[in-house]
């Protein structure tokens, strides 16, 4: 490397300054090889050391366990623990589709799991991180699964189950997940405005980054005590290209990923 690049690139290392980056629906999985291959290119090139990476929720399509074998989550954990060793912070919320993902991984990959919902500061404004399935409260069929799914006894029981066993029930929740979803009219899985400014008022927050539903864009309320407040919804990643949100001290930005 020339003498003159070195410097400038030693010269941005000095003077970058810490950003939170926030991604979510990825649905990681070994037929996805395209998406696996642009978050892994994604790890390598954008979060940089001090920064802060958010995933909230839906890494992968289906997450079996912590000591699940298969290639795709061998590649992601390497990956992980790759860009956490590069001193980038990663915080991981669960999804409906990963929801099994714990302490185990999180020690493995470096990273801390957070609650749903968490609040944080993103740009100096009070801020709650959700996966976003939870404010889908129209869709009463799939919030009765989700605390089925979700409830502790079930998956101690899933946990001592094989490795085999837990492949096929995955791949058949995902085959329902998306019958479902195609019967489903799109209003009910969409985030319920009510229970968005429910969340906003318990949590005396002025903005909501989730994902979920797929719906990318930004919505603003008005609160009841005359502050702003805006709800950003996360893209779902595709074969070539995804999206983030970053912030820093003093914006929120969306930024492409090719």
């Amino acid at each position: 490397m020339p003498p003159s690049i070195a410097i400038h690139s030693i010269l941005r290392t000095m003077t970058h300054m810490a950003e939170q980056i926030f991604i979510s629906d990825l649905h990681l999985a070994e037929e996805r090889a395209e998406t696996l291959a642009l978050f892994e290119s994604f790890l390598r090139k954008r979060p940089r050391p001090g920064d802060q990476l958010y995933i909230l929720g839906d890494l992968f399509d289906a997450w079996i366990g912590d000591d699940d074998d298969a290639p795709l989550a061998c590649r992601v954990r390497e990956a992980l623990t790759e860009t956490s060793t590069r001193g980038v912070r990663i915080l991981l919320q669960r999804g409906n589709r990963d929801f099994l993902m714990g302490r185990r991984l999180m020690q493995a990959i470096g990273a801390t799991l957070l609650p749903d919902p968490f609040l944080t500061k993103v740009s100096g404004e009070p801020t709650l991180l959700m996966h976003g399935d939870l404010l889908c409260t129209d869709d009463v069929a799939y919030q009765k699964a989700r605390r089925r799914l979700r409830n502790p006894l079930f998956q101690w029981l899933a946990m001592r189950r094989s490795l085999t066993w837990r492949r096929t029930r995955a791949a058949e929740y995902r085959r329902r997940s998306g019958e479902v979803t195609s019967m489903t009219p799109a209003d009910i899985m969409d985030a319920n405005t009510d229970t968005v400014l429910d969340y906003l008022h318990h949590y005396q927050a002025t903005r909501l980054i989730h994902g979920h539903t797929h719906r990318p864009t930004v919505h603003e309320y008005h609160l009841p005590d005359g502050r702003i407040a805006y709800r950003h919804v996360l893209d779902e990643w595709h074969a070539d290209r995804g999206a983030a949100w970053v912030a820093d001290e003093v914006s929120l930005r969306r930024e492409e990923i090719c």
